[in-house]
């Protein structure tokens, strides 16, 4: 993992105030406008500052376009959609040479950029697309650039790739693979509000005047907070703990119980360590702490984990829940700090 020269003591308290309340302020604003997906809401922008990208899964009509909506209006970021369908080029996202005449009128290569050259790209149910397509995310997401005809043309930052499934119509969906969703620091599960929440959006959604979001924090405020995050200290025993809870994902690690073992067939990769410790730093911001606690592993521990640690055979069939087995390994790892 890459390290950063800026520390939280190289700014002036003033400005880290201000940039908490700006963070504050738009994790209020979004929870606001989407009513009912607090949680989700506060996910989208962990991940944001951690520097990292979201797959929203839910039913149709939840909220998983509207919240990605208020995230583009809240930061002032550049956003693009993309509505990933089967017939979908990689070239159509990431932009492609075309010939263009010059001023003498003879023909050249001039490379014209996709709907991917933005700050926040909503890729619309991405499993729609062919693994071809999907792939052409690969790089974009792991290394912040775009590669064509030889030529490697950098994008804007920050980038955010916020992607949504559906996961009630799968016939003639393409199942993203698990290098593919690895790329993602979090997969959020985007659920239908109870009858109170849901009674609250019909009023605040079908009458004549409805809130009016407003822009609360800059992208270079986005882009000083993620080096804030990677400046959170945390604790060596808190690296080491989190060292064995993601060895005691792993069914071919020593330190695995018997039941992941016989019910696990890919645990936590050091691409998921990773992304655990940058979450669980990015949470302790948001939280205004100036250190990782053992709290902060365990409010983003599922949404971590709940795309990576991948059941077998036998799990599957003994109904094991991911989340409760994680959730137990965390308590006699992390839990105990």
């Amino acid at each position: 993992m890459t390290t950063v020269s800026t520390t939280q003591t190289d700014l002036d308290a003033a400005t880290l105030d201000r940039l908490r309340g700006a963070l504050s302020a738009t994790l209020k604003g979004m929870q606001a406008s989407v009513i009912g997906q607090e949680g989700p809401v506060r996910l989208l922008l962990l991940g944001l500052i951690a520097g990292g990208h979201v797959l929203l899964e839910g039913p149709p009509g939840v909220g998983k376009t509207l919240m990605v909506r208020s995230l583009a209006v809240a930061t002032g970021l550049s956003f693009a959609r993309v509505q990933f369908t089967p017939d979908l080029m990689p070239a159509d996202i990431t932009g492609a040479n075309v010939l263009v005449p010059d001023s003498e009128g003879r023909n050249r290569l001039e490379f014209h950029p996709g709907p991917i050259f933005t700050q926040l790209l909503l890729a619309d149910e991405i499993n729609r697309a062919t693994p071809r397509t999907q792939s052409a995310l690969l790089e974009a997401m792991q290394e912040g650039t775009v590669t064509a005809g030889g030529a490697t043309h950098k994008l804007p930052s920050p980038f955010f790739v916020l992607a949504t499934q559906n996961p009630i119509e799968m016939e003639g969906t393409y199942t993203l693979p698990e290098a593919q969703t690895d790329r993602f620091l979090f997969r959020v599960d985007v659920a239908y509000p109870d009858q109170a929440t849901l009674a609250g959006i019909l009023t605040s959604t079908t009458g004549t005047q409805q809130a009016a979001q407003t822009q609360t924090i800059t992208p270079d405020d986005i882009l000083a907070l993620q080096q804030l995050v990677r400046a959170v200290p945390i604790a060596p025993e808190m690296v080491d703990a989190i060292a064995k809870l993601v060895l005691t994902t792993q069914p071919s690690s020593p330190l695995a119980t018997d039941e992941v073992r016989r019910n696990i067939r890919f645990g936590l990769s050091p691409r998921g360590a990773q992304a655990l410790v940058m979450a669980a730093k990015a949470h302790a911001m948001l939280e205004g702490r100036n250190h990782v606690a053992s709290a902060d592993v365990r409010a983003v521990l599922p949404a971590i984990t709940g795309h990576r640690v991948q059941l077998n055979f036998e799990g599957r069939a003994n109904g094991i829940d991911i989340a409760q087995l994680v959730q137990g390994l965390f308590d006699k790892t992390v839990g105990k700090l």
